[in-house]
């Protein structure tokens, strides 16, 4: 399993340390789905650990490769869609055991670990208890105490914040880029979620939804614009609920204005500039940067946003619309807040108002009295929406839950396997068919960077963040020139799509472009689309 592993010269509070950071490759992804997104949990994950780095470490921070002489430790992880709790011990302590190895003698014990985020605010004093090889946990909204915790442990003393905040959204923190080349960046721009699913940890880790003030955003995205970022992706645990209260011109009697048929277990809030206010303002920037989010709620994909993706062409064309089952009764038991129904009729919208939309979703297999009956609904709505992406999962019951304390975790573990590999076969078979119907296309693709697999081969994604494989060579400087040049990561090139299986496409480069050049505009494209 490959990891992100670096250190960090520390300056606390009178010590000076080094920090190794270890965050495990994203196997949380039950699909091979995962290797086509590129802000999957393991990526949304990283970010997060950048803004803890900026927290944890001084400006006069050194970084190294130098193993053998770490002293604090920090792992990463995440609860939320994993096995059972008591499994998240393990890695710990193997890995404590793996730098204590006789196979690696120049490695030195470690004197210190901590824990952070949702797992350290669930388990708090089991994860300082056990066998003592945690020193410090520290909750999600605990990062910019990291000096003191980190200072604590130097008298061979534990230390704990776990309290969740109500106004924390580090607004103030520029996260460390761990790869100032790469063309894509992460930005948070809220926190929390008040949407209370049965099902969902993240309301009792996170807390309470706070938004980021919109002109932190604003100064952010255009940092990363000067620094040549081709791409931005606004993350929050219910990103398009988004929602600045932050000055009191904000505030005003506009309500939050839902999808048709979804309702909410809170009430209406009430002013602010909202998700789509939001939008507005960051795709103006710059107009050959392109805008992604994650993750968002159905419910919250008002007309306003739907438009704004339609008109502004560097707003990306592709959504994730989590049903999570699609059986009413399932719903209800995970309190979505809609029904299949509901659901599909915002589907049909969708698609009506931004013609050929990439949809991905997530769902789970074997919630809490699922039937049989009950499942094959939720395969039935896959093969109706036909998605570009699902991330699939097995229901596994999670502490502190309503549904922990409202329903029995009944549906066996064979029966969740079954259904989670059938809703694989699903998938892929229509994932296929979708990818196949592009063949023929010409599409623009922003280059990342060289193929892992194969350094004759360079890897890009298209609008639709389906990842494309172009052979590493020249290309015609734009589409009537004689003039041809290498092509580098951050380049868009315009690629006619040649094959296709379930996971990438493969394509011939044509010609370099940009996202202004290459998209026609909305009139043409909705006269092409009337046509």
């Amino acid at each position: 399993m490959n990891s992100i592993e670096h250190a960090t010269r520390y300056s606390g509070i009178g010590i000076l340390r080094r920090i190794f950071y270890k965050i495990p490759s994203c196997y949380n992804k039950i699909i091979p789905s995962s290797e086509i997104s590129s802000f999957n949990n393991c990526d949304v994950r990283r970010h997060f650990h950048k803004t803890i780095q900026r927290c944890a470490v001084s400006e006069s921070k050194e970084k190294t490769d130098v193993l053998d002489k770490l002293e604090i430790r920090k792992f990463k992880k995440n609860l939320i869609s994993r096995g059972p709790d008591l499994k998240k011990f393990m890695p710990i302590h193997n890995d404590t055991q793996y730098l204590k190895a006789e196979e690696i003698p120049y490695l030195k014990p470690v004197d210190g670990q901590n824990k952070k985020g949702c797992m350290a605010e669930r388990l708090k004093h089991k994860i300082l208890e056990k066998e003592r090889i945690v020193d410090v946990v520290a909750g999600p909204d605990s990062y910019k105490d990291l000096p003191r915790l980190l200072a604590i442990t130097e008298d061979n003393e534990t230390a704990i914040n776990v309290v969740l905040s109500f106004d924390e959204t580090y607004a103030d923190i520029t996260p460390v880029r761990l790869n100032p080349d790469s063309v894509s960046a992460f930005v948070t721009i809220m926190r929390g979620c008040d949407n209370m699913c049965t099902y969902c940890i993240v309301p009792f880790t996170r807390g309470k939804e706070r938004s980021r003030p919109i002109e932190s955003i604003e100064d952010e995205i255009r940092r990363l614009s000067d620094q040549g970022v081709k791409e931005v992706i606004l993350l929050g645990q219910n990103v398009n609920s988004y929602r600045d209260d932050s000055m009191n011109s904000f505030i005003n009697d506009s309500q939050t204005n839902l999808a048709k048929g979804f309702k909410t277990v809170y009430k209406s809030k009430k002013g602010g500039l909202r998700f789509s206010d939001l939008l507005d303002k960051v795709s103006l920037i710059d107009p050959n940067m392109r805008i992604r989010f994650t993750s968002p709620h159905p419910k919250d994909f008002p007309d306003q946003v739907l438009q704004l993706i339609a008109e502004r062409a560097n707003i990306c064309n592709q959504l994730h619309l989590p049903a999570q089952s699609g059986n009413s009764d399932v719903l209800e038991r995970m309190r979505r807040g809609y029904t299949r129904e509901a659901y599909l009729e915002l589907i049909q919208h969708v698609r009506n108002i931004i013609p050929n939309v990439y949809l991905s979703s997530d769902f789970i297999a074997g919630f809490c009295g699922e039937t049989e009956s009950e499942f094959e609904d939720t395969l039935s709505l896959m093969q109706i929406v036909k998605y570009n992406y699902a991330y699939l999962f097995a229901y596994s019951m999670r502490e502190k839950t309503a549904a922990n304390r409202r329903y029995n975790d009944d549906v066996e573990e064979w029966v969740k396997k079954r259904r989670l590999q059938k809703m694989n076969e699903i998938y892929r078979t229509e994932v296929k068919k979708l990818n196949d119907a592009q063949i023929g296309q010409q599409q623009l693709i922003l280059i990342e960077g060289v193929s892992k697999r194969n350094s004759q081969h360079l890897v890009g994604r298209n609008d639709g963040n389906v990842r494309v494989i172009i052979s590493n060579c020249t290309v015609q400087e734009n589409k009537s020139s004689v003039h041809t040049r290498k092509v580098v990561p951050g380049d868009y090139v315009v690629v006619q799509i040649s094959d296709a299986n379930s996971q990438t496409l493969r394509g011939i480069p044509l010609y370099f472009s940009s996202i202004s050049d290459f998209t026609p505009s909305i009139e043409q494209r909705f006269r092409a689309y009337c046509e």
